[in-house]
């Protein structure tokens, strides 16, 4: 286990409205405001999505297990931001819904907002952490070394 201590900064309440892509309007934010490590939760519905909801084995590197719709689901979610080659990585679970059906996975590619997403964004302060590609896993952990031996 690695961990870093810090403190809640600026708190974002932010509306992203049908038609646009969830995950482009969360890099937007994080781009314009200077966003380099957080959290938040989002509520709301999107119209087409595409989510990894497990490895096909277990086995690392994963090989994704997809699903993926293109009608409205409701969906609940919780993410970070965290810089990856000094831009802004958004790494973000959801539970995506209609009717009796749901689906939990990790949001990733396109995600058209039906009607309107509501996010919160927690900004987090003294927190050096970064994603760091790790090709023999497969992913990008946050990695909670000093900032220069990151980039």
């Amino acid at each position: 286990m690695e961990y870093a201590k810090g403190r809640i900064g600026r708190v974002f309440t932010v509306r992203i409205d049908h038609g646009d892509d969830l995950i482009l309007e969360l890099i937007k934010l994080a781009e314009l405001e200077n966003i380099e490590s957080a959290v938040f939760m989002l509520l709301g519905a999107l119209k087409e999505a595409k989510l990894v909801t497990g490895p096909k084995e277990n086995k690392i590197p994963p090989e994704p297990l997809w699903f993926s719709f293109g009608d409205a689901h409701e969906i609940l979610g919780i993410g970070d931001i965290f810089l990856k080659d000094g831009k802004p990585k958004i790494h973000l679970h959801t539970c995506a819904g209609r009717g009796d059906n749901a689906k939990l996975g990790c949001l990733r590619g396109e995600s058209e907002v039906f009607m309107v997403v509501e996010a919160f964004v927690f900004e987090l302060e003294d927190i050096s952490a970064r994603r760091v590609a790790d090709e023999e896993q497969g992913f990008a952990p946050v990695n909670f070394g000093r900032v220069s031996d990151q980039e």
